[in-house]
């Protein structure tokens, strides 16, 4: 098997990432080439279980580590909440992020799907406070993870917090940051619903060299309890294209380029 995936291969799955699922003849007119030249790509991904191959066409694959909360309703609710929307956020992040950058990822789902979109690249390293997000990536040899240790504050609860988390971010240092929040205000900033999530947040921002907000448009004017930065400390915000135009106005006012997807 190569060592890294073609081009055409790698087109294939940014496919994949934003559908779930292609036919054979939705890949040949995204793609071009062949049928065979198409088939050879989906065993090839095949094998790296980056897709599955179905009856004439390909699926992603989509990581099966979340047994334990397969009958949680809160966590069903939370995953499928703006599931579209998230999704297309997480390839757009992923799209953000070169080659041989170190990146911080928060916990969160919208930075979930971030991690998923970066199943198939090579020479990155990610950073991050999520266990779920250690998972996903543990058996990929072109990322390099990291997870902070630290304390599960919550029932139910990928983020880790506490001292341990705090002292490891001291010591590392990230290209960009991606902060997956519970609201995000013009006036209030970025805020999450936990303060222990956001001491880590707010440590993973003084670390980076750029901060990015990833959040679904349902999140924008949103306050939570716990504040993690004011809007000048935030140079992106990356969001659906339910935003409407006077929510993105707010922040750009306040010097955040805001991206829709």
């Amino acid at each position: 098997m190569p060592n890294s995936i073609t081009p055409r291969a790698e087109k294939i799955v940014k496919l994949l990432l934003r559908t779930g699922s292609a036919s054979i003849e939705e890949i040949l007119a995204h793609v071009g080439s062949s049928a065979p030249s198409i088939r050879r790509d989906l065993a090839n991904l095949e094998g790296r279980g980056l897709i599955h191959r179905t009856h004439g066409g390909a699926e992603l694959v989509e990581p099966l580590l979340y047994e334990p909360f397969r009958y949680d309703s809160s966590f069903l609710a939370r995953e499928q909440r703006k599931a579209a929307e998230k999704r297309r956020i997480g390839v757009a992040a992923s799209e953000m992020i070169r080659d041989g950058e170190t990146v911080g990822l928060s916990a969160g789902t919208t930075t979930t799907h971030i991690g998923r979109s970066l199943r198939h690249r090579e020479n990155i390293c990610v950073v991050t406070n999520a266990i779920n997000i250690g998972m996903e990536l543990c058996n990929l040899p072109g990322i390099r993870t990291f997870l902070t240790g630290g304390v599960i504050p919550w029932a139910w609860s990928f983020s880790l917090t506490g001292n341990a988390a705090l002292s490891f971010l001291e010591n590392v240092y990230m290209d960009k940051v991606f902060l997956s929040v519970t609201g995000f205000h013009a006036e209030s900033g970025a805020t999450s619903l936990e303060m222990e999530e956001a001491l880590v947040y707010r440590k993973m921002l003084k670390q980076a060299k750029e901060a990015i907000v990833v959040a679904d448009s349902s999140k924008l004017g949103a306050i939570s309890p716990a504040f993690i930065c004011h809007c000048n400390e935030i140079q992106t915000l990356l969001t659906d294209s339910g935003a409407s135009d006077d929510a993105v106005a707010r922040f750009e006012r306040l010097g955040v380029r805001v991206v829709r997807v």
